[in-house]
């Protein structure tokens, strides 16, 4: 089975409050260091592959440049990383291949290597199209940005672009989270992702929030009934444009689908290079998948730190399945679950997902269960049930 593969590239010329993802601000002094770093990763995969324990898949059908801002970095440093994959694995025709953007880095020098490259889909991190409400969590592009970077991806033949939008951000109201998605709606883009925003320790807006102070403009935060309405709002007109559901998060018209975030979705085989970047593998030994990591300290990544494997046990890939796969809108098929994990594993579940059904939270037809409309506004609680049955089976 290819596989996918995914680069972390995490450097940001600012950092947004909302952001727990392990990017920051450095010094360009040190990217060249960090592209080399990956390289010899991407060289050594096959080598780590062994020790890790997993098969050794020599083809690639989907590529992705995460972040951070990959357009940060300078073209000849992004070109080093697509000729050593280039050197090290075979990329299938058709591969897709995406870079995330963040509005206003996409320069015309950065334009022409996409294009020589074979990058044919783009992520661009908007947030929202209202000004005020970008700038309020540090976001550095206005509107008519965004709307050139699309025309100009389009102009070059890459319109495979994906959209990104926060419900939940400062200072946002029902009036101005419509005009995001008029315009969203108005790009002609095929694909969206949309988030609430999320509030954990992690992010700068999350800690104030949690503490009730007023820095990073949290007392303009909208309230979690508010934003959870945004994100229903945002279902139904995507929805009506054509723009079909098929992730908790994202929306796609037909045929234009994220097949590399699908992998993770349906657990099939990825590899990931940089900074906190994660792999999973098959099994060589025949049976279940491995997965491994790298540092989320650039320092430590940099300096070569040993990666960390862990164990996934039947019970844990299991439970991977169930959150993973209800995940999607097609839900899971309880007869390939049993037939996979064996039918008596997989019972342990039946009485969670009774009591799940009953509380309107997940559907079922026949051996297909799915997140409800409810479930997918609740899925932490949801995927928080299913945890817990793990941690029994675990401990019985």
């Amino acid at each position: 089975m290819p596989l996918g593969f995914y680069i972390s590239v995490p450097f940001c010329k600012t950092k947004c409050t909302y952001c727990n993802f392990a990017s920051d601000v450095f010094s360009h002094a040190v990217f060249d260091q960090y592209v080399a770093r990956v390289g010899g990763e991407i060289e050594q995969a096959p080598r780590t592959a062994e020790q890790m324990g997993g098969e050794r898949e020599r083809e690639i059908d989907s590529i992705y440049f995460g972040g951070g801002t990959p357009t940060i970095l300078e073209v000849t440093q992004l070109e080093r990383i697509f000729v050593t994959i280039s050197q090290n694995r075979a990329v299938k025709s058709g591969a897709e291949i995406t870079v995330e953007c963040a509005p206003g880095t996409l320069t015309p020098s950065m334009l022409e290597a996409f294009v020589r490259l074979g990058v044919n889909r783009v992520s661009l991190g908007v947030q929202s199209f209202v000004e005020r409400e970008a700038a309020s969590v540090g976001r550095l592009h206005k509107r008519d940005i965004v709307l050139d970077d699309i025309a100009r991806l389009g102009a070059a033949g890459i319109s495979n672009v994906n959209v990104d939008l926060i419900a939940g951000l400062p200072h946002q109201t029902r009036e101005s989270w419509e005009q995001s998605l008029d315009d969203l709606i108005a790009t002609g883009v095929p694909h969206a992702s949309i988030y609430m925003l999320e509030v954990d320790d992690d992010s700068r807006l999350g800690r104030e929030l949690i503490a009730g102070g007023q820095k990073y403009h949290a007392h303009f935060v909208p309230d979690d009934d508010l934003t959870a309405e945004f994100y229903e709002i945002a279902c139904d007109r995507l929805k009506a444009a054509g723009i079909e559901q098929y992730e908790i998060s994202n929306f796609a018209r037909e045929g234009h689908e994220s097949r590399h975030n699908l992998k993770y979705w349906t657990r099939q085989p990825y590899l990931g290079f940089g900074v906190d970047a994660h792999s999973m593998l098959r099994s060589a030994a025949g049976r279940g998948v491995v997965r491994f990591s790298n540092s989320d300290a650039l320092e430590k990544y940099v300096t070569g730190s040993a990666q960390e494997r862990t164990d996934v046990s039947p019970e844990a890939a299991l439970q991977e399945a169930f959150f993973l796969g209800l995940r999607l809108n097609r839900g899971i098929d309880l007869a390939a679950i049993a037939k996979e994990f064996g039918p008596s594993l997989a019972g342990c579940y039946s009485e969670a997902m009774s009591e799940l059904v009953e509380a309107g939270l997940i559907e079922r037809e026949g051996d297909v269960i799915a997140l409800s409309a409810r479930g997918r506004l609740l899925s932490n609680e949801v995927f928080e049930r299913f945890i817990s049955v793990n941690t029994v089976m675990q401990n019985a």
